[in-house]
């Protein structure tokens, strides 16, 4: 059996819908921006129960457009997680800040306890990622932010419809950033991204920046960014958002189903602590495993597309060396590299190639 890694096939095998909505907009000629973008922004927004959301070109924008639009720049400093996907850390230089990285919980996202040592007066903020449909610790993060002036923009680009007590991922800052990168839980058919916020000024903010800074055609009232979302990826997004709330629970009882097996192999695998009050979405299904690297080669050469995610830890990439970090200071981060494996848990995952991912999983330690 072949258990692949990637679904879009199987999710848009029936595109008809899709590419009809796609002809109508051919001939209205209405490509930057207009109705389909203004409906996506709206039931984004109502989604996830905030005041605004803003569509633009990518999740790294979203990132970096928020932090433009709080004022943070040159000369100031960002702390973030260590663990995370080089975008993170990519839009706070963008932006024009110093990224400073602070080791994650066993729970992959960052850790509170060890934030207060890394702020200085360069401080401007603290960006969260709420990795694999996880969230982070908002509580002690709002609540140490709050005590030292600083803003919380979230980077949620892997956790649309996560939950922290009832509150939306993304929804819990100043802003919050998402990717609609193709495997995302909400993908489109290339790179899209959203901001979304509750205050009213950082949204007509965000709004210029995304486009230029123009006000109306002809009015310059800032000077800004060609960061808008495509009117084609909105319609792929208007579509799928009537399937996000099945998408996510297809994804939660496939890693549900996979805590149980997995739970019951304990010595060779760990599950990560699974925390009360906490809904995760699962972009990613991870669980720390015994002789992981021979592990990941066994189910590979079984047909199943499994992921390391990452193997070199951020700090660590020659790309980031500028930063100077070095090996022993991110422990956890460091760990996680050595340990973790993803296996897929996408929403078409049918229940026998599950199984025959925990089955090989499990000839694996017994053979060995």
């Amino acid at each position: 059996m072949r258990v692949g890694y990637s679904y879009l096939q199987r999710q848009f095998a029936q595109p008809d819908e899709i590419l009809e909505q796609i002809r109508a907009l051919v001939t209205t000629g209405q490509y930057t921006l207009g109705p389909a973008v203004e409906q996506f922004e709206q039931a984004f927004a109502s989604f996830l129960g905030v005041r605004h959301a803003i569509g633009v070109a990518n999740g790294t924008d979203a990132l970096m457009l928020s932090l433009k639009a709080l004022g943070i720049g040159q000369g100031d400093e960002v702390i973030t997680a260590a663990s995370t996907f080089v975008a993170t850390v990519g839009a706070i230089q963008a932006a024009g800040a110093r990224p400073v990285l602070v080791d994650v919980t066993p729970y992959f996202t960052l850790d509170p306890a060890r934030i207060e040592r890394a702020i200085t007066p360069r401080t401007k903020a603290i960006l969260p990622v709420h990795l694999t449909g996880d969230v982070a610790d908002m509580e002690a993060i709002r609540e140490l932010a709050s005590c030292r002036g600083l803003a919380v923009v979230e980077d949620a680009c892997q956790a649309i419809g996560a939950t922290y007590h009832g509150q939306p991922a993304g929804g819990m800052g100043a802003c919050g950033a998402f990717s609609l990168h193709p495997l995302k839980n909400l993908n489109v058919w290339g790179d899209g991204g959203v901001i979304v916020t509750n205050d009213a000024a950082l949204n007509e903010r965000l709004r210029l920046l995304r486009n230029h800074g123009l006000q109306g055609r002809n009015e310059i009232a800032l000077l800004g960014y060609n960061s808008r979302l495509d009117t084609l990826q909105a319609i792929v997004g208007n579509w799928l958002m009537t399937h996000l709330p099945d998408i996510n629970q297809r994804r939660i009882d496939n890693a549900a189903a996979y805590d149980v097996a997995f739970g019951a192999m304990a010595g060779d695998l760990a599950l990560p602590p699974r925390r009360p009050g906490i809904r995760r979405v699962f972009h990613l299904y991870q669980v720390y495993a015994r002789d992981r690297d021979a592990l990941f080669e066994y189910l590979l050469a079984q047909g199943i597309e499994a992921k390391i995610h990452y193997p070199i830890p951020l700090p660590l990439q020659r790309g980031l060396a500028h930063l100077g970090y070095k090996r022993g200071d991110f422990p956890e981060a460091e760990r996680q590299s050595t340990s973790l494996i993803t296996v897929p848990v996408d929403q078409h995952l049918t229940s026998e190639e599950r199984a025959y991912v925990v089955e090989m999983i499990r000839t694996f330690y017994g053979n060995r």
